[in-house]
């Protein structure tokens, strides 16, 4: 019998090793006739005779000037293939289209079309409505048709790519722009020259190969300024220059000395100067033939390099010994609806001066309006007598922008006798009532099923409430939305996905100045200064709890450049309130889950009972990165908190009869400092493919009677703008299980391994972060956009509790305990704002290493990419979590 299963067990064994050799290398097969197929979709017939396909370029022996900047140069860009094989799917749908395009005949129908609506307006000449409505109904479809007949139609448009031909002419030219560009950076002897890699099916590869050889580094730079009091200002300005000595040379930095300089003069009266009086008189190259200097430490760098003398001038005028100075004449500020975007106004000025204010030398003609002209003159830096300066002209522009009190501003000079410049400011403020309403869906996607919700919400806006230039928004809000509960439902315990309705009321007044005592709120005029007074109630109402939060606060917010800002919140005091669900057999499920998760040590129980929190912060941003601009930006922001300071004057057992606080009833107050660090770097790699990165982390300590912070100030992980495999504020803390029934893991699909995430597992400290490979895909009425995505933290405590293992942080176990997820992503890019929707998986799963339930054996299954299928997308230990959202993730 043992010999029978022998034979039969060998059999099995050759069977199975033989199925796996054809399949192994049936998938080999295939990829290569699915490459060979693909790369066959590239029709030769349709290309121009003799000509080959642009397919890739390569910059290459470059050691100092990045390859970026010198690909910056080259305007051809070449078809996209796919992991860099000669497969070119974008090339191949245009061909597809281009088999389907009848040119001629889409310029008929836009000629046919155009005629149509020529006859047509002529009848309406005379009827404007009419013609309004007509010009409106022809519009779009002129549009259609005129984009059709310029780029194809939609398959050539939105999924395809045009043949990009090459030409050795264009290689040519861009081996010599990229000498130049050298030449430039101080790489006088820089030699660029170009070789040919021919692909399949008539495609080719452009190499362009760099020899930068030694550059040339600044060693005198002289400047000869024919205007005294000229020449006085630059060189007292001369630790500020763009050129130093050491340095290598870079014509970059000769245009920005030039804008250095006439900056300069300019902020100094001179009203007229240009940088075209800045000239370089003399670029010298010299390579010194003995070392003394280099050894006599007089020269930086060694005995071999280059330098280059610099010759700078500035000369006069023509037929004028100096350069001219001015200063403000007489300034006048008309404010009228009437003023259009370039500054002309049909209303009289004697109707204006019927309400006219003079203040500190500037005359005001606020045509009627109530504005408060010690504010506007905050914000008005141009001051009569004062000498001509360009920052403090472009100051005022930007001071009154940010009042979003105004359409258009205009500042306007007239060059009056006695070089004084008359100044106009005109302004057209913006309605004074306002009022809009926005609307969205929103989708829980959970256990393979989609969960439908939405939103609404009411804003109304008034400008200039109190005459200040204040602005008051006030603004309502409700949707109904699928969210997963802390317990199943006892009567179905399949159910874990419940309604939740959240209704809100907010409100804020804004000042545009710091409301403080004092003059110190005066040396905040030029940085755009804002003080917020808010108001806000929040209600959420699910079946297992309900929960209430009133929200004052108080903040400053100023910002120092385009790129920093600054926001200090003096005063932060939330009151919240909880209750029972509307279900009350689910809230008293949801009761005994709390009494269960204190036991264990968790605080999450004091974020359902009443409770009060306040305190202040202070937040750093600074902010290189611009919307709808692919360039290498940053983006860092920091917090600093502490919460219940003032609570500290006074004796906590005095506090506890304040407050009524006992162990189960009362008000709870908190004592808490926190702290949070976001940081996000961005990479252009081509135009419309970028690199980001971000990387976040935070700690908040509670102390005092509770040793906890609000549950709004703790830190979570998992989601949409988080680690993505993971559902949102599930993941952690540490290694901890989602959820435990008996000290056992709880499976929500127990045959196959499937963890239960219901309780949101908050911490006191938070480490993430994430890589992703943005990209466009094609056009479809918005830019559709794909990602490739790696996102890795967790969230730990920082109190050890021996009734929760594997939650505290420390700095020999997080690093096992950090979880990692991958997946892709589409957006959907309407310019104004973007659809997300991003699909992750775990790769590291820091908690799966249990023991197995059924069997008592230990399970070490961390690494848990493996348990992904693409058969059992939403089941399986390792199932597909779809985040969807609004915006970029970071």
């Amino acid at each position: 019998m043992k010999k029978m299963y022998d034979i039969r067990y060998m059999m099995y064994e050759r069977l199975t090793s033989n199925i796996s050799y054809i399949l192994h290398h049936t998938s080999r097969l295939g990829l290569f006739l699915l490459i060979v197929s693909l790369s066959g979709c590239l029709s030769s017939k349709n290309l121009r005779t003799n000509s080959y396909i642009l397919t890739a370029q390569t910059i290459r022996g470059n050691h100092t000037i990045s390859s970026e900047s010198l690909e910056s140069l080259i305007p051809q860009k070449p078809n996209r293939r796919i992991l860099a094989l000669p497969i070119t799917p974008p090339l191949w749908f245009y061909q597809l289209g281009a088999n389907r395009y009848n040119r001629e005949k889409a310029l008929q129908e836009l000629q046919a079309k155009t005629n149509e609506f020529e006859e047509q307006s002529q009848q309406l000449a005379d009827q404007p409505q009419a013609l309004k409505k007509l010009n409106r109904r022809y519009g779009r479809k002129l549009k259609h048709l005129r984009v059709k007949a310029e780029e194809g139609n939609w398959l050539m448009r939105s999924l395809g790519e045009p043949p990009s031909y090459f030409a050795e002419s264009d290689a040519k030219a861009n081996a010599a722009k990229m000498q130049k560009y050298l030449s430039d950076k101080g790489f006088f002897n820089a030699k660029t020259a170009y070789s040919l890699d021919t692909l399949r099916r008539r495609q080719i590869r452009v190499n362009y190969l760099i020899s930068e050889n030694e550059g040339f580094y600044l060693r005198n730079i002289t400047y000869t300024i024919a205007d005294p009091r000229v020449d006085s200002i630059v060189r007292q300005s001369f630790d500020k220059s763009k050129l130093q000595t050491g340095e290598r040379f870079d014509f970059d930095n000769m245009a920005n000395e030039r804008i250095r300089i006439e900056t300069l003069l300019r902020d100094q009266g001179y009203y007229t100067f240009s940088r075209q009086y800045i000239r370089a008189t003399d670029v010298d190259t010299v390579r010194r033939g003995n070392d003394r200097r280099f050894h006599d430490r007089l020269e930086p760098g060694d005995s071999t390099r280059r330098n280059v003398d610099v010759a700078l001038q500035i000369v006069n005028p023509p037929g004028k010994s100096a350069h001219p100075i001015y200063r403000i004449g007489d300034v006048e500020v008309r404010v009228s609806p009437d003023i259009d975007a370039s500054g002309s106004s049909t209303t009289t000025a004697s109707a204006m001066a019927l309400d006219t204010v003079r203040r500190n030398g500037i005359t005001y003609l606020l045509g009627g309006r109530d504005i408060s002209t010690r504010l506007l003159d905050a914000k008005i830096l141009v001051r009569p007598g004062q000498l001509y300066n360009q920052t403090n002209y472009r100051d005022t522009q930007r001071q009154l922008f940010l009042l979003n009190q105004f359409k258009y501003i205009n500042l306007n000079f007239i060059d009056s006798t006695n070089r004084l410049l008359r100044t106009l400011v005109t302004a057209s403020p913006l309605d004074k009532y306002e009022a809009t309403a926005e609307g969205g869906a929103t989708s829980l996607l959970y256990q393979g099923q989609a969960f439908p919700g939405g939103f609404g919400s009411l804003i109304f806006r008034i400008r200039n409430m109190l005459g200040g230039l204040e602005t008051f928004e006030i603004s309502a809000r409700y949707g109904i939305e699928a969210q997963t509960g802390f317990v199943v439902d006892p009567t179905n315990p399949t159910k874990v996905v419940y309604k939740s309705q959240e209704l809100g009321v907010s409100s804020s007044l804004t000042f545009p100045q710091i409301l403080f005592p004092g003059p110190l709120r005066f040396g905040f005029n030029r940085y755009a200064p804002r003080t917020q007074v808010s108001l806000s109630l929040n209600n959420t109402f699910r079946p297992d709890f309900r929960r209430s939060l009133l929200r004052a606060s108080m903040a400053y917010n100023w910002q120092t450049t385009p790129t920093k800002q600054f926001s200090f919140f003096i005063a932060d005091i939330n009151l919240i309130n909880a209750g029972d669900g509307s279900n009350k057999i689910i809230s008293d499920a949801f009761k005994d889950q709390l009494d269960s998760l204190q036991k264990t040590g968790s605080t999450v129980y004091l974020s359902f009972r009443r409770s009060i929190s306040s305190s202040f912060s202070f937040a750093y941003t600074y902010n290189t990165n611009t919307p709808n601009q692919n360039h290498r930006a940053n983006f860092l922001r920091a917090v600093v908190e502490s919460g219940g300071t003032t609570l500290n004057f006074f004796p906590e057992a005095q506090l506890r009869k304040f407050f009524n606080t006992t162990d189960t009833t009362g008000l709870q107050f908190y004592k808490f400092l926190r702290f949070n660090l976001d940081y996000r770097h961005y990479i252009p790699l081509r135009p419309r493919t970028t690199l980001a990165f971000r990387f976040n982390t935070g700690l908040v300590y509670g102390y005092g009677s509770n040793n906890t912070a609000p549950y709004e100030k703790l830190f979570f992980a998992g989601g949409s703008n988080s680690i993505r495999a993971w559902l949102p504020r599930r993941l952690g803390p540490g290694s901890e299980w989602p959820q435990t029934v008996g000290g056992k893991p709880v499976f929500s699909s127990p045959d196959e391994q499937q963890f239960l995430y219901i309780i949101e597992k908050p911490g006191d400290m938070i480490i993430e972060g994430s890589a992703e490979l943005r990209g466009r895909l094609f056009h479809l009425g918005a830019d559709v956009n794909g990602a490739i995505f790696v996102d890795a933290g967790n969230v730990w405590n920082i109190r050890y509790n021996e009734k929760r293992p594997g939650t505290t942080f420390g700095f020999d176990t997080f690093i096992p305990q950090i979880a990692v997820g991958t997946g892709v992503g589409l957006r959907i890019d309407f310019s104004f704002f973007v659809i997300r929707f991003d699909g992750g998986i775990k790769v590291w799963d820091p908690a799966r290493r249990y023991i197995d339930p059924t069997s008592g054996e230990p399970v070490d299954k961390r690494f848990t990419l493996p348990e992904f299928s693409l058969s059992k997308l939403s089941s399986g230990p390792n199932p597909l979590v779809i985040n969807f959202g609004i915006g970029y993730p970071f």
